[in-house]
């Protein structure tokens, strides 16, 4: 067959006869521009401000945000533009600066962030807005994190003309979790914006004109809904603070795990910071998949239990004098001896039973599927109660407020089916629900139990706590409950923040979590107790609880094949050199 011109249409082109056929059809090439000399491929109906963003060049913003409308008010990301003159081709310039975040892309277009004129509009800006700021820094929260602050660095002058006197505005409470310091406002409007847009509660809104404006809250009104702590992090200076950190910690001390919501459904993805081994705060991530740019405010400040004062921090066995922390490892030795001829007792009798909290990991939930079927090859598994509260609630943008109020409710389920399902010797692949558990017991099916908790507050259901009370049972948990009273053996677990694994949330997505700080006091991951129990069963030397090692062997069983690189993990922190030159001394 013989060769032939290439054929073309909008928006293609055919490759010739003859060419390498793998090619198919070859798109038309992306439109580009030229930012500060670097030249940028962009997609049609971006503006300039997102193109550099994406390509890794910095323009100073404070009005713009990807999730709201663009206002174009702070004009400091104003830039030099040439473009190409649609009947010649060549460059001709705008005539004046124009704001990068409203102006788009075209093909051919040169942009100038750092021109004279460009430069020195930055600094005029950065003088503007500092005329009234009470540069405040050694006392205010946002210190370290502060765009005003890197800004007036980067592109502001080196002192201030203003001689007069600076405009003074008050504190308000705006919310229950909410300050706004007035005075360091820049009116960039993003939290009137996003409660307008994003949760359209529209608690908030500009007040006054001029010098004298201010952000403030409807009469009668307070900063207050499910998404609101969120313009705590969308304000790029110090005027919303969070009241529950205040004064707490300087930024620069803060170290940050990548993690997920341990508290509900959602699977949302947080960054918990951490300092000394103590969670001081906890901040959404971005990830448009799962929960875009926000975090609800339950899950933003539902971490405090990790720091209780009850926390459980000691074994203790029923019947005997409670252990001193003198005593941590004799009282591991003595409280895991207990568990294990409680559960061979147990499996001697009858038959085991396993209730697995939604609020453990998939791989903690392995490891005790496979302890107790060791143990006994027809135990009973079941899947801890589920809480609920009220029902899903999704705002206009998409963000969906969980009523499921469990981390990893079918991760267990997923991963109890597929241990039951291929352990050998095994005759039921069944896991129940808590009320099947419970049925068992009634029915003296089981003779002892297995059971985990972890929940953040209280969850032990009537039906649990009277079905349990009256067999021997071993206890993993965090906080006292009616269970913990009446636990033949008790051993302290840790919570999610304290440990490494997977979570799936409500769209079936596993994603994983790392350890944010050290296990409290003497308690053990529920994984290490598994492991514990079973070396004791076994005879053989325990070892360390390597998540890796063991999603790796859960990889291999059938039904959890999503764990052989199905796992969602957080991309690596990005390098950021300081450009603050240092002299040596």
């Amino acid at each position: 067959m013989g060769r032939s011109d290439s054929v073309s249409g909008p928006g293609w082109v055919i490759a010739r006869w003859g060419d390498d056929p793998s090619k198919g059809y070859i798109p038309p090439p992306m439109p580009e521009l030229t930012i500060n000399g670097k030249t940028c491929a962009f997609q049609k109906g971006q503006s300039i401000l997102q193109v550099a963003t994406e390509s890794d060049i910095e323009v100073p913003h404070y009005c713009y945000h990807p999730s709201l409308s663009v206002p174009g008010n702070c004009r400091i990301c104003l830039a030099e533009v040439w473009q190409p003159n649609p009947k010649t081709g060549a460059l001709e310039s705008m005539g004046k600066l124009v704001p990068t975040c409203h102006t788009q892309a075209n093909d051919g277009m040169v942009v100038y962030t750092d021109s004279p004129k460009a430069v020195a509009n930055q600094k005029q800006v950065m003088e503007y807005l500092l005329i009234n700021h009470p540069v405040d820094c050694p006392v205010c929260d946002q210190a370290g994190e502060c765009h005003l602050q890197d800004y007036s660095y980067q592109y502001g002058r080196g002192e201030s003309r203003f001689q007069e006197d600076k405009i003074k505005q008050p504190k308000k409470d705006v919310g229950p979790n909410i300050l706004l310091y007035s005075d360091r406002c820049i009116m960039c409007t993003r939290c009137v914006r996003f409660t307008r847009e994003v949760t359209q509660t529209a608690e908030l809104m500009v007040d006054g004109r001029g010098g004298t404006e201010s952000i403030d809250v409807f009469p009668g009104m307070a900063l207050d809904n499910e998404l609101a702590s969120n313009v705590i992090d969308l304000c790029p200076v110090g005027a919303l603070l969070d009241k529950d950190f205040l004064f707490q910690q300087r930024v620069w001390f803060l170290k940050k795990a990548a993690s997920i919501d341990g508290i509900t459904a959602s699977g949302d993805n947080i960054s918990v910071e951490h300092n000394e081994g103590r969670v001081w705060r906890i901040k959404p991530r971005t990830n448009m998949a799962v929960n875009q740019w926000w975090i609800t405010d339950e899950v933003r400040y539902g971490w405090k239990f990790v720091h209780a004062e009850d926390r459980l921090a000691m074994p203790a066995i029923r019947g005997r004098e409670a252990f001193v922390r003198e005593q941590a490892g004799e009282a591991w030795r003595e409280a895991l001896n207990a568990a294990h001829q409680l559960l061979s007792d147990g499996a001697a009798a009858g038959r085991l039973g396993l209730l697995v909290s939604p609020m453990v990991s998939c791989e903690d939930a392995y490891l005790l599927a496979h302890l107790v079927l060791a143990m006994d090859a027809n135990a009973v598994l079941g899947v801890g109660p589920v809480p609920v509260r009220g029902e899903d609630k999704v705002f206009p943008n998409g963000f969906r407020v969980h009523a499921e109020k469990a981390p990893n409710a079918r991760g267990v389920r997923r991963v109890l089916e597929s241990v039951s399902a291929t352990f050998p010797g095994r005759s039921d692949g069944k896991v129940v629900d808590v009320a099947g558990f419970t049925a068992a017991i009634r029915a003296g099916v089981v003779k002892a139990t297995l059971i985990t908790g972890n929940y953040p507050s209280a969850w032990v259901t009537p039906d649990v706590a009277q079905s349990v009370a009256s067999m021997p049972f071993v206890l993993l948990d965090t906080l006292p409950n009616a269970l913990t009273g009446s636990a033949s053996v008790l051993l302290p677990s840790t919570t999610w923040v304290e440990k490494s694994g997977t979570f799936v949330n409500a769209n079936d997505r596993a994603q994983h979590f790392a350890q944010a700080i050290p296990t409290l006091d003497f308690a053990r991951s529920e994984g290490q107790i598994a492991i514990d129990l079973d070396a004791i069963h076994r005879k053989a030397r325990t070892h360390p609880f390597d998540v890796e090692a063991i999603r790796a062997e859960m990889a291999t069983a059938k039904g959890l094949e999503c764990f052989d690189g199905g796992i969602h993990r957080p991309s690596g922190p990005a390098r950021v050199d300081a450009d603050m030159v240092l002299v040596e001394l």
